[in-house]
């Protein structure tokens, strides 16, 4: 068997050397052509736009077809703002799934590439509320021929599955802390409670109106006229647009790039033409993230995706979020660095695992005595993403990021219906008086029911002390915010659960200045967690991580084109949860996604 494992080995690094070596070859060929002296810069928008991606493809020929993530706009943008070689910057834009935070966000950088001297135009596929949303930041619109404008409004929509769950025997036993922590909602009504309707209607109220406020701003048209359209027409034709002018124009995408070439070079473009310069080409020649001006550097700590206990433990691995032991490496390496001289923690999370949850507070109170720790949240940072955050000497959030719910729920399934219906014995032999009482095939009863109530009381209780003394509040007070309700990050402010409005930058600028770094020169920008691309994991003599990441990829984009925005990730968490054979789920998490489509 040894002897075929080595002939394996000597198999794959035979055929793999010469493969490595032809990809240097094309990526030294690549590098070693600069980009002109005046080009468009071409960006394709669409997808939720995840935070950041860490794990990068493991075959080379394939990152041409990554998305490019959130962060990666963010500081791709920053740095067109000043590259006086770029003259127009076209957005390509179409099928945008992302919070209201992510695209006001977005919508800053690229009012910020306006006023660094750059001409930004939108080209809209088939466009929705969101995709226009976007599009509305840039000097002009133009919609593709034959294609159209749906602007219908927003919604929020959620779905609840104790009556068909009971019809096959499963039910669900719930502790809830507390009124407005909805999650268990889905498992436990069969319609939305008042106090969820309540807060996603304060919800949507917010980015309706910043929505209304923003397009009707720019396209110089009333809102009275913007809400018409949506309300009375919503499907609105390209030439139909120009005419009511929500777009500048109609064309296809062949003919904007040849109104483009002409106006820059005077003469048509051609099918190689070098003037049209691909995001992740542009990206490729940049000092990535920022350019710095000295050796002084900001390490970003992105913290995304739900809060488990360790990755790869979840029955639904795909979507895996941040564990514990991810952010503890990423911390340790930050401050290991002697030029790391200040932290900023990005926050994209719902929350997830209470205890994981707490667990990360606590490692991040650790670090912020070491070096000064600044928050900024992104589209989402509630439940226990809002209890990493606590650990920030300022705290930082869009007007629109949703935060807050600080609260817990804890879900207990029963399948003892199902059991009986399908026919299964049972029989158990135990020690101790608890030892069957959190089994799926029965509910819990006396005296471990209230141990199972009190349990995530305790927590609750834990949570609230925690934000008390982090902001500086009486526990009354922050029970008077908290009990599950969600803010927005204008509302959040208000009630004194962050410090200030603003972006990644404005977080990154307040970490400098807290560490007492010159304030004139751009700090380096440390990404955590590292990202390891296909070379390294061939160097550290890892194959099964490149198999291992292929499986995922291919996984991930399986996923998205059956279901590129799913409704169904609280039918995803009560899977997990069953497969984990009726442990009880003790969550600080959000009860909904809010989405603008």
């Amino acid at each position: 068997m040894k002897g075929k494992s080595c002939l394996r080995t000597g198999c794959f690094v035979f055929v793999l050397v010469p493969v490595i070596i032809a990809v240097l070859f094309f990526a030294f060929f690549r590098s070693s052509h600069d980009l002109p002296d005046r080009f468009v810069l071409r960006v394709p928008l669409g997808g939720s736009l995840e935070e950041r991606i860490v794990e990068s493809s493991p075959v080379p020929y394939l990152m041409q077809d990554e998305s490019l993530s959130f962060q990666d706009l963010l500081f791709m943008f920053n740095q067109a703002a000043g590259d006086k070689r770029i003259d127009t910057v076209l957005l390509e834009i179409g099928g945008v799934r992302t919070s209201p935070a992510k695209i006001t966000e977005l919508r800053q950088a690229i009012e910020k590439v306006r006023a660094g001297g750059r001409k930004v135009i939108a080209y809209l596929h088939s466009a929705e509320d969101s995709d226009y949303l976007l599009a509305s930041a840039c000097d002009s619109v133009v919609v593709e021929r034959g294609g159209y404008l749906l602007l219908d409004g927003l919604k929020a929509e959620s779905l609840y599955y104790t009556t068909p769950l009971g019809r096959i025997g499963v039910t669900f036993q719930a502790a809830q802390w507390k009124e407005y922590k909805s999650g268990v909602e889905p498992y436990t009504r069969t319609a939305a409670s008042p106090e969820y309707i309540e807060q996603i209607n304060a919800l949507l109220d917010d980015v309706y109106a910043d929505y209304i406020g923003y397009v009707s701003k720019r396209r110089g048209i009333s809102r009275d006229s913007l809400e018409s359209v949506i309300n009375n027409v919503a499907l609105v034709p390209a030439a139909k647009a120009v005419k009511l002018g929500l777009a500048d124009g109609v064309a296809t995408i062949w003919e904007l790039k040849r109104s483009i070439a002409r106006r820059i070079s005077g003469k048509e473009p051609e099918e190689n033409d070098r003037l049209f310069v691909q995001a992740d080409r542009y990206r490729e020649t940049l000092d990535w993230p920022v350019k710095a001006s000295g050796s002084e550097a900001v390490a970003v700590i992105t913290l995304s995706g739900p809060i488990v206990r360790s990755v790869g433990s979840s029955a639904m691995s795909v979507d895996e979020g941040t564990d514990v032991g991810m952010l503890r490496r990423s911390l340790d390496a930050a401050l290991a660095d002697k030029e790391v001289k200040a932290l900023v923690l990005r926050i994209d999370s719902p929350g997830g695992d209470a205890l994981a949850s707490s667990d990360m507070l606590q490692m991040l109170d650790s670090a912020a005595v070491k070096k000064p720790l600044v928050v900024s949240m992104s589209g989402i940072a509630a439940s226990g993403g809002y209890m990493a955050a606590l650990a920030g000497r300022e705290v930082y959030a869009m007007p629109l990021t949703v935060t807050g719910s600080i609260g817990v729920y804890a879900l207990k399934p029963d399948i003892s219906e199902l059991a009986r219906k399908a026919g299964l014995g049972r029989d158990v032999v135990t020690r101790g008086r608890f030892a069957d009482a959190n089994t799926v095939f029965k509910p819990l009863e006396g005296e471990a029911y209230e141990k199972f109530i009190s349990a995530s009381g305790d927590i609750y209780l834990d949570f609230i002390g925690k934000v008390a003394a982090s902001r500086k509040m009486s526990v009354a007070a922050v029970d008077s915010v908290a009990g599950g309700r969600v803010w927005t990050g204008r509302q959040a402010k208000q009630k004194g659960l962050v410090d200030h409005a603003g972006g990644l930058f404005a977080a990154v600028r307040a970490a400098q200045r807290l560490a007492g770094m010159d304030k004139s020169k751009q700090p380096r920008i440390l990404l955590y967690p590292e990202q390891k691309s296909w070379f390294q994991m061939l160097l550290e003599g890892n194959p099964e991580g490149i198999v291992g990441s292929l499986e995922r990829m291919a996984m991930r984009r399986v996923l998205h084109e059956v279901a590129p925005q799913s409704p169904y990730s609280a039918m995803l968490r009560m899977h997990e949860m069953l497969m984990r054979s009726g442990e009880v789920e003790m969550l600080a998490a959000m009860p909904c996604e809010i989405i603008i489509r």
